[in-house]
């Protein structure tokens, strides 16, 4: 009886272990490769899944995208420009067998392939394409990086140019070339500026020659501006003055004609008429 009892209970012991040896679980985001004394057998899905212990081995495989740093590569642009330019890449396995048979590594061959295809695309390109034309750059460098892992069965899904470093006397000389650009569009901007100027004034100015009280109104307003600030010193426009000269003209004009129509000429001694005295003009105020 003892001896049964022994028994059963060193079987019960053998099959939890057993079962513990063969009982493989296999989460969400996993896919299971099953290897049967060294070959593929098939995968295995999200679960709890048994196996043969010692027959059997279960490489588990993550389908997650993986985030991948590229580290700083030392590039001479196409200029003969020299940059340090740093990258990121995003990548996922969407065929876990060929991840497991494929490949040994697929992070580090990925890795490897992603840092010699940033030195050879950023190499192709100019110092000003490399700086501005990075979208362009990262399709390139997707692009390379998802034919060569395709066999992998891995899928690059996006690369990214993180950091481009330039030596001091390259920085130095993109803000001499800046400010530069800046001061160019400033003078072309003042220049334009002057331009639509001259055009407004010349068309102003041939109104105001059609209607001359146009510029007098203008001065007035002038006139007005300059008292707002309580000034004790008060300067007439010199076209002004000579609207004043000119007015003052035509009122002397005015009154020596009314003088004349006034006063009737007198009769002289021989019968001829006396002409009328000539009033003396009126002095026009000083300019």
């Amino acid at each position: 009886m003892n001896a049964l009892v022994i028994v059963v209970i060193v079987v019960v012991i053998l099959a939890v272990i057993g079962l513990a040896l063969s009982a493989r679980i296999v989460k969400q985001y996993e896919r299971g490769v099953l290897f049967r004394l060294g070959r593929v057998v098939g995968q295995r899905q999200p679960g709890l899944t048994f196996i043969v212990p010692v027959i059997d081995v279960l490489r588990r495989v993550s389908l997650r995208i993986v985030t991948m740093p590229i580290q700083s590569q030392g590039i001479i642009t196409r200029d003969t420009v020299s940059v340090d330019v740093s990258a990121v890449a995003y990548y996922r396995v969407v065929d876990a067998e060929k991840s497991v048979v494929a490949i040994e590594n697929v992070a580090a061959a990925i890795s490897q392939i992603a840092q010699t295809t940033l030195r050879k695309v950023v190499g192709q390109h100019t110092l000003d394409e490399t700086l501005s034309e990075t979208d362009r750059i990262n399709v390139s460098i997707r692009e390379i990086l998802d034919e060569q892992t395709a066999e992998w069965g891995v899928v690059v899904t996006l690369v990214e140019l993180k950091d481009i470093l330039l030596p001091d006397s390259m920085k130095r000389a993109m803000a001499r070339q800046a400010e530069a650009e800046r001061e160019k569009r400033a003078k072309i901007i003042a220049a334009e500026g002057e331009s639509l100027a001259a055009d407004a004034l010349g068309a102003a100015s041939d109104i105001m020659t059609a209607h001359p009280l146009a510029l007098q109104l203008r001065n007035l307003q002038t006139l007005v501006e300059l008292g707002v600030d309580k000034n004790t010193t008060v300067v007439f426009p010199a076209p002004l003055m000579s609207t004043i000269g000119e007015l003052g003209e035509f009122l002397a004009r005015e009154t020596k004609s009314a003088a004349t129509a006034a006063t009737p000429p007198a009769p002289a001694a021989n019968g001829s008429p006396v002409p009328a005295p000539v009033p003396a003009p009126v002095p026009a105020p000083r300019t």
